[in-house]
């Protein structure tokens, strides 16, 4: 994408964050990925954190618990509505270490060889150009600093994978988590940017979605895209979105059991070292 349109895809994500941010708080799902992905890391007391797309602040409020007074942590995150939520948690806790900002976390402000630990919590798949990034983040990195983040399966978040399958049909490709959607693909990520030490830790997960959710779940044009501007969508036809709605409501009916629809949320930690 170009530069202009990569501002626009940056914005509808800082504004779809900032409408959730509210409520992003009351997902206990979010909250232990970033609490397993600051535990693997394995962080020493007195290291210098950044976290990227720190959202609410929930890597960065864990990883401040365990730097200690010694470290620091500093969250950034695109989406203002996300750091006002951060800020006023910050503002009623008792934590001394951690600062956060509005930032892109493809263009970081500070110095080189800044950081012992860089953390991006569940939104790799949102850069614009994530070997860029995973590039740009290594120069912040101290020698032998760690990057770490999250990612999913390709065959996870079953509604967008059913989506996925119905858009080929109309020559859409619909990316969501393919860019990382595996061990080796994460795998060979980090080391085209340089990383080395990969170590990867994999977290079966998931559970059972209703089937009203699910037929809910339908994705839109108005809803970004991860990594892809203009949506992918945008040159269907509204004959070949009601009709591709349809489809997918059929494929979903089709997986529908007792329990509800079996959404599969395999994760990766992943870890590389400059």
């Amino acid at each position: 994408m170009n530069k202009n349109e990569s501002k626009e895809y940056k914005q509808s994500i800082a504004d779809l964050y900032s409408t959730r941010s509210q409520s992003y708080d009351r997902s206990e799902w979010h909250d232990r990925l970033a609490r397993n992905l600051v535990d693997y890391a394995n962080i020493n007391v007195g290291s210098k954190v950044l976290d990227i797309a720190t959202g609410t602040g929930m890597v960065a409020f864990y990883a401040a618990s365990r730097v200690g007074s010694d470290g620091s942590v500093v969250g950034i995150d695109i989406s203002e509505g996300m750091i006002q939520v951060a800020n006023a948690k910050l503002k009623s806790s008792d934590y001394s270490n951690v600062t956060f900002e509005i930032g892109d976390g493809e263009i970081i402000a500070f110095e080189e060889n800044s950081f012992d630990y860089i953390f991006c919590g569940s939104a790799l798949i949102w850069m614009a150009d994530i070997q860029t990034a995973l590039s740009h983040w290594r120069t912040k990195l101290k020698s032998k600093g760690k990057i770490g983040f999250h990612a999913f399966s390709e065959n996870a978040f079953i509604t967008g994978v059913v989506a996925q399958t119905v858009l080929e049909k109309y020559g859409v490709s619909y990316l969501m988590s393919k860019a990382t959607g595996s061990a080796d693909k994460c795998q060979n990520l980090l080391k085209q940017a340089g990383y080395r030490k990969v170590e990867i830790k994999i977290a079966s997960d998931g559970n059972y979605i209703s089937r009203e959710d699910a037929l809910n779940s339908w994705v839109t044009a108005t809803h970004p895209a991860p990594g892809q501007f203009p949506h992918p969508m945008s040159t269907m036809t509204e004959i070949q979105l009601s009709e591709a709605q349809s489809d997918f409501e059929r494929r979903l009916e089709m997986l529908n059991t007792e329990k509800g629809i079996w959404n599969d949320m395999t994760t990766f930690y992943v870890f590389g070292e400059k």
